[in-house]
C-alpha cells in the first residue's frame, strides 16, 4: 500500500515512523517535518489526508504532539476518517468498526515499541462484515459536510 505520512515535529517516534511503515512492506510519502514542506500540524495533515481522499495514498498516518490536532485537521478532507490511536486495541476496532483510513498518533505518548503494536493491528485490520458495522460507516457519507 501506499501510506502518506505527516508529521508536525521531529518529536517522539515521528524519526522512526517511516521505517516502520516501510519494513511492514509499504511505500511511504513524506509531508511535514519528515520533509522541507510546510510542517504546521493542520497544513502537513490535511496534506497526507489530501493523498488518501485523492487516491494518491491509500492510507495515511499523521501525528503531533497530542494526535488530535493531526486527527481534526485530517478529518475535514471529505472522504477521510481519521481515528486517533493510543493502542493497538484502539486500532484494530479504528479499522474494523470504523474503516478508518487515517492513523493518528501521538508523538507524545506513543513509545516505540507501543508504536510497533499499534501499526501491526492497524495494518493487520479490516473492516467488519457486519451490516449494522456496514450502515454506519455508509452513513458518515450521507452526514459528511
Amino acid at each position: 500500500m501506499r501510506i502518506s505520512l505527516a508529521s508536525d515535529s521531529l518529536d517522539g517516534v515521528a524519526p522512526i515512523l517511516a521505517s516502520e511503515i516501510e519494513k511492514r512492506g509499504h511505500t511511504v510519502i513524506l509531508h511535514g517535518a519528515v520533509t522541507d514542506e510546510r510542517a504546521d500540524w493542520a497544513w502537513c495533515c490535511a496534506r497526507a489526508a489530501e493523498d488518501v481522499a485523492s487516491g494518491v495514498a491509500d492510507q495515511a498516518v499523521v501525528c503531533c504532539w497530542t494526535g488530535t490536532g493531526a486527527s481534526i485537521a485530517a478529518n475535514k478532507v471529505r472522504g477521510v476518517r481519521a481515528a486517533l490511536c493510543l493502542d493497538a486495541a484502539t486500532a484494530t476496532g479504528a479499522r474494523q468498526w470504523n474503516d478508518a483510513n487515517v492513523l493518528a498518533i501521538s508523538l507524545r505518548l506513543t513509545s516505540a515499541p507501543l508504536l510497533e503494536e499499534i501499526l501491526d493491528a492497524w495494518f493487520a485490520g479490516g473492516v467488519s462484515p457486519d451490516e449494522t458495522d456496514l450502515a454506519n460507516i455508509a452513513y458518515l457519507s450521507e452526514i459528511e459536510n
